[in-house]
């Protein structure tokens, strides 16, 4: 959002007043925000307000380029404004800026519910060693030797499938 005082820069500072039981609100750049004496208490001491809260999803400042996803077109200030991807290559474009978020929001970044019937075999047999991975430490821990060792032969059974698939 462009600051409606200059119109040049983006508004960076939100600004809420109630006159006469009407309330205005205006968004300001820092600029312009500092020329009207908002935000003074912080650049009077020496603290710029982005770096001490930081931001949500680390919008990047307005004086770097922003990087745009070759397909749709989309900037990683408008994902993070919008909270909207704009396609499926955004993730790959901004992975390194998106992965703290989805971590943050979802705990985690590998799908690990149910699959679509329609899902190829090596995404399944991948599951498998996954889960089967997770088993064997289970029967390590409760000291369970015979099931570690069937465990571990079914493991390397599997991954052995998925190297013959990949070279045929």
């Amino acid at each position: 959002m462009l600051c409606q005082s200059c119109e040049k820069r983006q508004a960076s500072t939100h600004i809420k007043t109630i006159l006469n039981g009407e309330l205005k609100e205006f968004n300001l750049c820092s600029d312009c925000a500092a020329k009207l004496g908002y935000g003074s208490f912080f650049t009077n001491f020496g603290f710029d307000i982005d770096k001490l809260f930081g931001s949500f999803m680390d919008i990047p400042s307005p004086q770097r380029k922003a990087k745009r996803c070759q397909f749709c077109g989309s900037s990683f200030e408008e994902i993070a404004k919008s909270g909207k991807v704009g396609c499926a290559h955004c993730y790959e474009e901004f992975y390194e800026e998106l992965l703290p978020s989805i971590q943050r929001i979802h705990g985690r970044t590998n799908h690990t519910g149910k699959l679509a019937r329609s899902a190829g075999t090596e995404v399944k047999v991948k599951n498998e060693i996954a889960k089967c991975k997770a088993e064997l430490e289970q029967a390590i821990k409760t000291q369970e030797f015979e099931k570690a060792a069937e465990l571990r032969d079914k493991i390397k059974e599997l991954e052995k499938n998925i190297t013959e698939s990949e070279n045929a």
